[in-house]
């Protein structure tokens, strides 16, 4: 295995621990306007990933910056290809860090709602155009021989990747209605549980129909199938399961086996893209790979010796945080104005 292999793995990793970390929190962001029937189910739904929201984003960041480190041409093409949805994104959680921040600064109702907004555009918005991003990226982007992207905005909102986006805000929606069930008490996680229930069965029809719509669309089945083992395989019996408990009331294991869906559901994105990054829908010669893409061997030697002294720190942190607060939220928690 050389270091592009390894590094390949580390980003995918890295994105992978995003979309299962953040994923809760949009989740809980797209909820919140529904879920909450006054001002203090809202606090308690905020205060639910208060502790966690902007250290989650710390794996994007470092995953952009490992990618831009170890495969400059990935990065280069991707953001320069994707700049209006990758800028609306970058938008759109500015606003959503506004909106924690200064939600509370004033009393008034305008004030509150206008900020509520900000929180759940700012979480509907990163989850839908993450999930356009790599269905364009799975489907194969007009890459030329330059490893410049050809296309335009409208190419890259194409029906199947909205389709793809949808996808991904529905399952975060459900990641996060079982976040809160486990962090909320009394009538909040009862709704919390209940819309956890009403959202797997669409979930269910509208990803099976991307999955079979992938066949194809995109790259990803060619050395993939529904055999034993296979990520496929594990992400459609881990959704089963995420069910099965649910139904048993058994939130803490409903919600670990979502999150086992998401890291299958992104292995099957990472595993069927492999050794490619970026697929040409032009010329499959023009793809971008791990090796056409990378830094060089000594940049990669050095990002290796740097990633094995800081990761076990930033793991250990983050641990520590999600333990000390582990606690549910009641309503008596929260103080009156």
């Amino acid at each position: 295995m050389d270091f592009q292999v390894i590094w390949f793995i580390l980003i995918a990793i890295l994105f992978i621990g995003y979309f299962i970390l953040e994923g809760f929190d949009f989740g809980v962001g797209i909820l919140m306007p529904f879920i909450s029937k006054d001002d203090t189910d809202r606090r308690i739904v905020i205060n639910t990933i208060g502790p966690f929201w902007d250290a989650n984003e710390v794996w994007l960041i470092t995953a952009g910056g490992a990618m831009f480190a170890a495969f400059p041409h990935w990065y280069a093409t991707l953001f320069s290809g994707f700049y209006i949805p990758l800028f609306l994104m970058l938008l759109a959680l500015i606003l959503r860090a506004v909106g924690f921040e200064f939600r509370s600064k004033m009393p008034q109702k305008w004030w509150r709602k206008t900020f509520d907004q900000f929180i759940f555009w700012g979480s509907l918005i990163p989850a839908l155009l993450w999930g356009v991003a790599f269905t364009n990226i799975v489907q194969g982007v007009p890459i030329g021989s330059d490893m410049n992207f050809t296309g335009n905005l409208l190419q890259i909102l194409n029906p199947y990747a909205l389709l793809g986006g949808l996808v991904v805000v529905l399952i975060f929606t459900l990641h996060g209605a079982l976040f809160l069930s486990l962090r909320t008490t009394d009538d909040l996680k009862e709704r919390a549980e209940k819309i956890a229930r009403m959202l797997w069965i669409p979930i269910g029809v509208i990803t099976a129909a991307f999955a079979i719509m992938g066949y194809w669309n995109t790259v990803l089945f060619e050395g993939l199938g529904l055999v034993p083992g296979s990520f496929p395989t594990l992400a459609i019996l881990s959704f089963i399961t995420c069910f099965v408990f649910m139904k048993l009331k058994m939130q803490g294991y409903a919600f670990a086996f979502i999150a086992v869906t998401i890291l299958m559901g992104a292995g099957v994105v990472f595993y069927g893209l492999f050794p490619n990054v970026m697929p040409s829908s032009l010329n499959p010669e023009y793809s971008l790979t791990i090796y056409n893409a990378s830094s060089s061997e000594l940049t990669l030697k050095i990002m290796s010796v740097v990633a094995l002294f800081f990761v076990p720190v930033v793991l250990a942190y983050q641990g520590w945080s999600y333990y000390v607060f582990s606690k549910r939220i009641s309503r008596d928690a929260i103080p009156r104005e």
